[in-house]
């Protein structure tokens, strides 16, 4: 169904060239990172108070990765979490009209469109914590077979350089909210099998029949595009392809997932800002202007990638997320707030993100009565 490794070939070819700089300061720039992904992990440890069972986040390997690097690792780690669905595709592909029409687009359509996706992330993704990680020859994975942090170095140096930001305050900041998605994973260790089970049972319930999902894909890219199907308000703002490519019950497992991806999210940036101000002496200033880059915008082309993949819902979730842990924090403290991490049922709803004092509700007045 997709050629992955024309997936690759197509983003690396693809990928905008990071900036310019020289061999001696690209060696400085990973030996800071590293020092700095070092330091983050006590750090987030003594603000959050969160310790790792079982798996140590020195236990899950620290990549500084370039964008070729960041590619690689993500499409290892998407054609093992999409296999199940891709499997089933596959089996339907040879019968009947919708079969024929993926026959005849084929799998290296496919891989170069995903490709062409790719080098568009690549460039923009600073850092991130890859839950579902298969290690690779180049790419190790933690010795569970998941879990590892990448530091993106050519787009963290591009950042730092726009923003005008001090280089040393910055890459810690960077370090610090990608940490604190490391310890979320190994202090918390239901938390990766409960967003895996999640992941699969929406993909479960994807409708599998390819000529569906060719007229949803065709849908996805008109809303993008600019149209709107009949009877939905400008306020809407349209659809992204994940919100559209699904069935009720996907609804409902969607909304779930972005609660806890709220969650996530929201509380690594709420850690990154708390952290600051004892080891980031300039994390005022980098907020307010990494704030004012996110509202700037973008081109139209950006514009429609970014709805088609969802990444407004991503910064959607970044602040809804951080006001939800701010409201609990400020409430029950810290130690209050960690009760989120309890069991699924004591996650926030999608519901609850919004209102925070409905959380605190029904999971503290629970546990006190």
């Amino acid at each position: 169904m997709v050629d992955w490794n024309l997936a690759v070939a197509t983003a690396t070819r693809l990928v905008r060239p990071g900036p310019e700089i020289g061999r001696e300061e690209a060696r400085a720039v990973v030996a800071e990172l590293r020092a700095h992904a070092k330091a983050a992990e006590e750090h987030v440890r003594s603000f959050t108070r969160m310790i790792p069972e079982g798996t140590e986040p020195e236990d899950t390997p620290v990549l500084v990765v370039d964008r070729a690097g960041w590619i690689r690792a993500n499409v290892a780690g998407f054609r093992e979490l999409l296999r199940p669905l891709l499997d089933k595709m596959e089996e339907r592909r040879g019968g009947g009209a919708g079969g024929a029409v993926f026959g005849a687009v084929g799998s290296k359509v496919t891989g170069v469109e995903v490709g062409m996706l790719l080098s568009f992330l690549a460039s923009r993704v600073l850092g991130q914590y890859e839950t579902f990680a298969p290690a690779t020859r180049d790419l190790p994975a933690s010795a569970e077979g998941g879990g590892r942090l990448l530091l993106v170095a050519p787009n963290i140096v591009h950042v730092e350089r726009e923003l005008e930001a001090d280089p040393h305050d910055f890459r810690l900041w960077v370090a610090l909210h990608e940490e604190t998605h490391r310890t979320q994973f190994t202090a918390v260790p239901w938390l990766r099998d409960h967003l895996q089970g999640e992941i699969q049972s929406f993909l479960d319930e994807t409708d599998v029949d390819p000529m569906t999902f060719l007229e949803r894909l065709r849908e996805a890219v008109q809303t993008v595009a600019g149209g709107r199907p009949d009877g939905e308000s400008d306020e809407d703002g349209g659809r992204s392809l994940v919100e559209i490519v699904q069935t009720p019950a996907q609804r409902e497992i969607l909304g779930r997932l972005t609660a806890v991806m709220s969650l996530l999210e929201g509380h690594a940036d709420y850690v990154m800002d708390g952290v600051g101000p004892d080891v980031v002496s300039s994390v005022a200033e980098i907020r307010e202007k990494f704030q004012q880059r996110r509202a700037r915008g973008a081109g139209r082309l950006d514009q429609v990638l970014r709805k088609l993949l969802g990444l407004d819902a991503k910064l959607r979730q970044y602040r809804d997320g951080e006001r939800f842990v701010r409201a609990v924090v400020d409430r029950v403290g810290m130690d209050g707030f960690n009760r989120v991490w309890t069991s699924p049922n004591t996650l926030p709803t999608k519901a609850e993100i919004a209102r925070p004092e409905d959380w605190i509700a029904r999971v503290h007045r629970k546990a006190e009565s």
